[in-house]
């Protein structure tokens, strides 16, 4: 599931708004990126756990050469999975089901009385000067093809 998969399943908890779901999906992200990025851990129960962990530096191996090399300390991302998600990907566990999108509720229409009201004439429309048509172009004249070289005999 791509981003905007995952709004468009989302849409229908915002009224079938998707730009409504895709807000509410980038305020989700952008809040789990800031405190990433600032070092704290984001944890959502029954989900999981984001943290950013420290790789120091360490050597390695190209594997096309066989080359001994230098790899430089990093900062990455990584994803705990909660005991919960853990037990439904395993099957140990039944996933609930998923949730219903709000009832819409329709307001009642009372009907008002009709009260005619006296139309106004209206002035006649001017009438619109009649468009000048631009002159025609003539097409370019089409290019004579070069004619054959006739073969030589020796």
């Amino acid at each position: 599931m791509n981003k905007a998969q995952f709004i468009a399943y989302l849409a229908p908890q915002f009224g079938d708004s998707k730009k409504e779901a895709a807000r509410a999906v980038d305020v989700v992200f952008d809040a789990i990126v800031r405190n990433i990025s600032k070092g704290d851990d984001v944890m959502i129960n029954d989900f999981g756990k984001f943290k950013k962990v420290d790789r120091p530096a360490r050597k390695g191996r190209n594997p096309f050469t066989g080359e001994t090399i230098q790899i430089k300390a990093s900062k990455k991302v990584r994803f705990l999975p909660a005991k919960a998600l853990k037990e439904i990907i395993s099957g140990a566990r039944k996933l609930e089901a998923a949730p219903k999108p709000p009832v819409k509720v329709v307001p009642k229409v009372v009907a008002k009385p009709v009260v005619k009201a006296v139309a106004k004439k209206a002035a006649p429309a001017k009438k619109a000067a009649p468009a000048k048509k631009a002159p025609a172009k003539k097409a370019a004249p089409a290019k004579k093809a070069a004619p054959a070289k006739k073969a030589v005999k020796r």
